[in-house]
């Protein structure tokens, strides 16, 4: 038997917990960033939590020793990232602060590679160039979903085009991330649920995923079990601090994990949002069940260590049975926190099943499934999520 091989890279500082944020200036003055531009949403501007985030900064001055960049929509585009790199040379800028959900956090890392070569085009985009003296970039995530604050990439949209596209880069890392569930505690009900269900299916399929990475294994496992505890426990009561705390580790985790890569999930979830607006986390709870069913039945056995996970006694069960309970137990789960409708409720037609297959087979999610897939397969799911 040939011993298995890999390879491992983890990310970067972090403080987790109530209060974090007032460490800010600290960090930023540590990695020598004066003024820096914050990156983030409208959506968040008149939030409590920028006003906290205000509050951190507000000895320098906003407009003087801070600027406000807060343009990025949800799936950003390649214009919105231009024009943030833009904001932050003419303000005199010298660092970043990535500050909102997946969408800011994403933003906000890219701005750098802009900073860098301002006539840079995703088009012309190429990875393997020198991309070191990145601009100093903190990273301050308010909700508990997509763990972009650990991740070496951004999924942006180019422009002219409706498809996502993932900007690999290891200097795309941020120096510092603050987990500060203070931050998160004015996210609604529902957009908890959804981040959090983004934060599930990245240890789910980054567990699944089959390349040789035992690090990544065990965080995703035990990504999943602070979820199943947390999530309900978040989205009944936002104050909780203690289940936005385990939120915050366990989609950070998700990050972590899915270094490994993802799988058919995603490879449909993208394009649900791309063509059809729908939240990222949301499509992916939308696909996830079905998704789950496809492998099991040609990899029984596949989520038998995600169940035990999930508190459920599968471990000697036969495989098929195991995978069976754990599905079932996370449809229940996903219902419980409004996740459960059809894909048709969710405003998708029959007539966008063949384009949506299309974008999802282009998608490269799906290549590092646990079992191959065709845009058959893939246009077949989608049917399936409908109803």
């Amino acid at each position: 038997m040939t011993a298995p091989s890999g390879s491992f890279s983890f990310p970067t500082p972090t403080r987790i917990g109530p209060g974090v944020l007032k460490e800010l200036p600290a960090r930023l003055a540590a990695l020598g960033v004066r003024k820096p531009l914050v990156v983030t949403d409208p959506g968040l501007l008149k939030a409590p939590a920028f006003g906290l985030l205000r509050e951190v900064l507000g000895a320098a001055g906003e407009g003087s020793g801070w600027q406000v960049f807060s343009a990025v929509q949800p799936n950003p585009a390649e214009a919105e990232v231009v024009a943030a790199a833009a904001a932050y040379r003419d303000a005199g800028c010298d660092g970043v602060i990535a500050f909102g959900g997946g969408s800011a956090l994403d933003a906000g890392k890219a701005v750098r590679l802009w900073v860098k070569r301002p006539d840079l085009t995703l088009a012309s985009y190429d990875w393997q160039a020198d991309w070191a003296g990145l601009a100093p970039c903190v990273a301050i995530p308010t909700t508990a979903g997509t763990g972009s604050e650990v991740g070496r990439s951004s999924v942006l949209v180019p422009a002219g085009e409706q498809a996502k596209r993932i900007v690999f880069q290891p200097n795309l890392l941020a120096q510092a991330v603050f987990l500060d569930p203070e931050v998160t505690v004015g996210l609604p009900p529902a957009l908890t649920a959804a981040t959090g269900a983004d934060a599930l299916t990245h240890c789910i399929e980054a567990f699944v995923e089959p390349s040789f990475q035992p690090l990544c294994d065990g965080i995703a496992l035990e990504g999943v079990r602070l979820i199943v505890g947390a999530l309900p426990r978040a989205f009944r009561d936002g104050k909780d601090l203690e289940a936005r705390t385990h939120m915050l580790a366990a989609a950070a985790m998700g990050a972590v994990a899915f270094q490994k890569d993802l799988g058919v999930a995603h490879a449909l979830a993208h394009p649900l949002s791309s063509l059809c607006g729908i939240h990222h986390g949301t499509a992916n709870a939308l696909v996830l069940p079905a998704t789950m069913r496809f492998n099991s039945a040609r990899k029984p056995g596949l989520y038998r260590r995600v169940g035990v996970s999930c508190g459920l006694d599968c471990l000697l069960m036969p495989p098929a049975e195991a995978d069976r309970m754990t599905i079932m137990f996370l449809m229940a789960f996903l219902k419980r926190l409004g996740l459960a409708d059809g894909l048709r409720v969710r405003g998708v037609k029959a007539e966008l099943l063949d384009p949506l297959a299309d974008m999802a087979f282009a998608d490269p999610c799906h290549t590092t499934n646990p079992v191959p897939v065709t845009r058959d397969d893939l246009r077949r799911l989608y049917a399936e999520c409908m109803e």
